[in-house]
């Protein structure tokens, strides 16, 4: 579409609208050929094309284009794996081909913190630890149930974000990993499986957010996040944590599978964990760690136990095995 083309900017929100969240009904009124032609359209059309009196029409312009092309990143993932057949594989070896999809992506930290007001941020180009593992995670749980919707999608990381599934300000994210691994276990989309390991007790009080509430920006000067995170905290110090110390991970190995996400605690006062990743069998069929690297980019460290020992003040880690929900009749994991 040509600049000096008039847009009406109500029906091109509708319409992109419609592309990112309702293709299959958006179909159903408008021929396929056509849709195709006019989603082509889309990306063609700039800011310059809207009115930029209208505020309102503007931001709804961009969140709406932006909402477009992650969808067209999240098609580009499920396309690049579409030759595996990985709906007939196991769950482990669907969340490793899916973590390959991301090596080489860039590290950003605090991608969350960016928003005042409390949103499903997603990202398919840039990752913190936390951000890369729940993505491997919801695209996986897409596969495992043949559903290429980016909306499945988007419902699958909210499920794993927040607590019970439910979007309900700043306090209502998981921003303990342990909290994260917890909650996900009761809505059966991982198991802790760290005493099952082997592992002792962690004996820990968590309270590093709120003792340093002056470095998240959401907490500094608000008090209803303040003290709802510190009611979150009370709740995470009732229950019993595991972990697996440095010097016995190696003798794990054997029970590890691909995708099984590791999580790396701390001797750090008040906190649990201190980064996250999964499981990776390299080619040598060593047990190696795909991660989000605070060093740069999504990259592989070939020796978990190695990788884990050099993280500063580690002590050990936490391991939670998703769950194929095509086997939840069966009671073996």
């Amino acid at each position: 579409m040509r600049n000096n083309v008039t847009v009406n900017p109500f029906i091109l929100s509708i319409l992109m609208y419609l592309s990112i969240s309702s293709e299959p009904l958006l179909s159903t009124f408008v021929d396929k050929k056509i849709l195709d032609s006019l989603l082509m359209l889309i990306p063609q059309i700039t800011i310059n094309n809207i009115d930029k009196s209208n505020k309102m029409t503007v931001q709804l312009y961009e969140n709406n284009f932006h909402q477009l092309e992650l969808k067209k990143q999240f098609k580009n993932v499920i396309n690049s794996v579409s030759n595996y057949n990985l709906s007939e594989l196991k769950i482990e070896e669907i969340m490793q081909k899916v973590a390959e999809q991301f090596i080489g992506s860039t590290y950003k930290a605090d991608l969350l913190e960016i928003f005042t007001k409390e949103k499903l941020f997603v990202s398919f180009e840039k990752f913190d630890c936390v951000l890369f593992v729940e993505t491997v995670l919801a695209i996986a749980r897409n596969i495992i149930i043949n559903d290429k919707r980016y909306l499945t999608f988007t419902k699958h990381l909210q499920e794993q974000r927040y607590i019970n599934g439910l979007i309900n300000g700043y306090c209502s994210r998981l921003h303990y990993f342990s909290d994260w691994i917890n909650d996900n276990q009761k809505r059966g989309n991982v198991k802790d499986i760290t005493a099952e390991l082997g592992g002792i007790n962690f004996n820990k009080k968590i309270y590093f957010m709120s003792k340093n509430r002056k470095l998240y920006p959401n907490l500094a000067n608000n008090e209803i996040n303040y003290q709802c995170i510190l009611e979150r905290e009370n709740k995470i110090n009732k229950l019993v944590l595991k972990y697996i110390p440095n010097n016995k991970i190696k003798q794990i190995y054997p029970k590890l599978k691909p995708g099984d996400i590791i999580s790396i605690a701390t001797d750090i006062d008040g906190l649990d964990v201190t980064h996250a990743g999964l499981v990776y069998k390299t080619i040598e069929r060593n047990i190696g760690f795909i991660h989000a690297s605070p060093v740069g980019e999504v990259t592989i460290a070939r020796d978990l136990e190695k990788y884990v020992i050099n993280v500063k003040k580690s002590v050990g880690i936490i391991v939670a095995r998703p769950i194929d929900i095509r086997l939840r009749n069966n009671k073996k994991i």
